[in-house]
């Protein structure tokens, strides 16, 4: 039941997440273009075209975690392997995000970057694999390891 909750609101936060990123990606792309900004002398309609083109692709990459994350919790199963590189790569990238928007932006951005990141994390860890319950994660059907041998019968290898 947690883990479905956790999951879920991480998905409901991201697509939120990807729609202001896409919002301020269009008003910061608007404005160079209005105002033919250049940054050494680069060309204005093409900065403008680059930051319309790193919001669509920030915005998708957000979508798609949060697919993936509202897939776990409907399916209440772990994601597959892409979905957790997937995942992984969504909670580094907000990791990095937040220290450099405590350092840019200020503390209310770190808290909501940061939020996302656990919401991220908590969402990995519960859908984690636990041997032996068959839930799907990876490892999740796989036979017992053997006993480890008693220290006694431990002999080294050299000298």
């Amino acid at each position: 039941m947690l883990r479905r909750l956790v999951a879920g609101l991480a998905a409901i936060v991201l697509v939120v997440e990807a729609a202001v990123l896409v919002l301020v990606h269009i008003v910061l792309g608007r404005t160079t273009a209005n105002q033919s900004m250049s940054i050494a002398g680069s060309d204005p309609d093409v900065m403008s075209k680059a930051t319309y083109a790193m919001g669509a692709g920030i915005g998708a990459f957000l979508v798609l975690c949060a697919v993936l994350a509202a897939v776990a919790a409907i399916r209440d199963r772990a994601p597959n392997r892409f979905g957790h590189i997937v995942l992984i790569s969504g909670a580094v990238a907000h990791g990095v995000l937040g220290i450099l928007s405590v350092a840019l932006i200020g503390w209310l951005a770190f808290a909501t970057t940061t939020l996302i990141l656990c919401l991220l994390v908590l969402t990995l860890t519960l859908y984690a694999a636990r041997p032996g319950t068959g839930d799907g994660g990876p490892g999740g059907d796989a036979p017992p390891l053997p006993p480890a041998p008693p220290i006694g019968e431990l002999k080294p290898t050299g000298p």
